[in-house]
């Protein structure tokens, strides 16, 4: 590490997702190997579409994080945004943990130098939908006044930022599948400049509804040959991956000041150590077919660290299980890492938590996280059938320990829009 470059540490993490609603609920469900890939949807009817699987979070109460008018002002993004917040600033000691508390100005920190950024994809793609359907069906007084402030990318954001009261640097990214890992990396580049000593960062998504369904499909990206299996649709690095499975959720970081995090006597998962991200200039929806773009945002993540690629320890893959990305992104890791990329671990949450787009790069960066502290890396399920094209070490089916002292974890957009951070022990 640069020695006189601000160091920015993991304080606190939180989760949502299909494996479970909090951050250590997700981590067990991974190592676990356990799917939450299910049929249908408990938000509308899925059977006479070509795709009836999701991972869908179907449990959540948003009552049970946020207070009940509250939660009635926000759409499912930013609940699940706010929920993860609440569970990170709880898991940090910046905020009392007290089920009843709908917010709560956080602790121990001067407002105006704790902030937020959140990255998502679609925000509020199913207040737009419905809104949509209002305005044709009814008539425009039938679109109500909350359709903005629900809809609006930056709802999470804002709504973390008004529940908990960071007054500070605020912002929101819209980087396709990279938002989450790209938040974190624009928080911790907040710290590092002095514009703040505390960062809420994360990424959050709630693509689920009809057109959404219909829109994902039309790519021509998703799974559609494992309807009556879900939980062995999602296949990241097999032979007979078909595509993705989409997913929701949300995930938060805290990131501190590493001088403001030991005065205060914080507890402290990680350390970040680098960010890098890029852009192909190829294809809209397909990535650089040698892998450039990807290789770059790798390379630069690792020089920000100050560390060369025989000091990573595990690769967390974007993986989203689709034919061409999977194949792109080893020859990515393999272009970097050279002869080396054979002996690092690499493995996709994707196979058991579906594709959560913006929400993405933050679960894994929690995946990430909780790797370097336990020790051990979570497998990629489903991975039966070797494909010649993906040829490194996918940690196929079963959990593995690992001393695990640097993560690289991989976040790829549509739009070509690459980003990786690099996690480091403290």
């Amino acid at each position: 590490m640069n020695p006189k470059r601000v160091r920015v540490v993991v304080t606190g993490i939180g989760a949502i997702t299909a494996l479970g609603e909090t951050a250590h609920e997700t981590w067990k469900g991974l190592l676990d190997g356990r799917s939450g890939v299910r049929s249908g949807s408990t938000l509308f009817d899925t059977s006479d579409y070509p795709v009836r699987i999701s991972a869908e979070v179907r449990s959540f109460e948003p009552r049970k994080f946020i207070n009940f008018k509250e939660a009635r002002r926000m759409s499912r993004f930013s609940q699940f945004a706010v929920a993860a917040a609440r569970e990170a600033l709880v898991d940090a000691s910046l905020l009392a943990d007290d089920e009843t508390n709908a917010g709560g100005e956080i602790d121990g920190v001067e407002s105006i130098r704790a902030g937020t950024v959140i990255g998502t994809c679609v925000g509020g793609f199913v207040e737009v939908r419905n809104g949509t359907q209002a305005l044709l069906e009814k008539g425009y007084r039938r679109v109500g006044p909350l359709f903005i402030p629900r809809m609006m990318h930056n709802a999470a954001a804002a709504n973390i930022s008004h529940q908990f009261g960071l007054r500070g640097h605020n912002s929101t990214t819209t980087t396709a599948c990279a938002a989450g890992a790209q938040a974190i990396g624009d928080a911790t580049e907040a710290i590092r400049s002095g514009r703040a000593d505390v960062m809420v960062a994360g990424g959050t998504e709630a693509p689920f509804c009809d057109l959404g369904l219909s829109a994902f499909w039309a790519t021509g990206a998703m799974s559609t040959n494992h309807n009556d299996s879900p939980e062995t649709a999602s296949r990241p690095f097999d032979l007979h991956r078909d595509g993705l499975v989409i997913g929701e959720g949300a995930a938060c970081l805290v990131l501190e000041r590493l001088e403001h995090a030991l005065a205060r006597s914080a507890p402290i998962y990680a350390e970040v150590g680098g960010f890098g991200s890029s852009g192909d200039a190829y294809h809209l929806t397909a990535p650089e077919p040698n892998g450039g773009g990807e290789v770059r945002a790798m390379k630069w993540a690792l020089e920000d660290a100050d560390l060369t690629v025989e000091d990573v320890d595990y690769i967390s893959a974007h993986a989203t299980a689709t034919t061409l990305g999977d194949a792109i992104e080893t020859v990515a890791i393999k272009r970097l890492f050279g002869e080396i990329a054979y002996g690092i671990p690499v493995s996709a949450a994707k196979s058991m938590l579906g594709h959560t787009i913006g929400a993405a790069g933050a679960i894994e960066a929690v995946s990430s996280i909780m790797t370097i502290v336990d020790g051990k890396v979570h497998p990629t399920t489903n991975y039966d059938t070797p494909d010649p094209e993906c040829d490194l070490d996918y940690v196929p089916n079963e959990a593995r320990l690992a001393d695990t002292a640097v993560v690289l974890s991989n976040s790829f957009g549509m739009g070509g829009q690459n980003a990786s951070i690099v996690f480091c022990r403290y």
